[in-house]
């Protein structure tokens, strides 16, 4: 499983131009074959800061994510609204799924 997180910076006057542009590529995305999860979170302590977490089945998965249509649309967008470069972690992190919470789990 891959498993990815990108911090994203967007420029203040360029927020309501990067809500569009990445609430559609989220979409696009989440309808690929092998995305597992594809979301865009806003920090809640302010700013313009954003994160994605990104989740595909294999390495496979998410080549074919990168070299799609709109992905190639998204990298050259992106840097018309972000105040700096994006940092990335990529991880693959062998065959595993998403498992509960433990420490959560035990309350419920």
């Amino acid at each position: 499983m891959i498993f990815i997180v990108i911090s994203i910076d967007v420029r203040p006057d360029r927020r309501a131009q990067f809500v569009e542009g990445i609430t559609r590529y989220c979409a696009q995305v989440r309808a690929e074959p092998g995305s597992r999860h594809f979301t865009c979170y806003e920090s809640v302590e302010g700013g313009n800061e954003f994160v994605v977490v990104a989740n595909y089945v294999d390495d496979a998965a998410g080549q074919a994510h990168v070299s799609s249509e709109h992905a190639q649309w998204f990298f050259g967008w992106l840097p018309s609204v972000v105040a700096r470069v994006p940092k990335i972690v990529y991880q693959d992190i062998g065959d595993t799924e998403w498992t509960e919470m433990g420490e959560v789990a035990a309350h419920m």
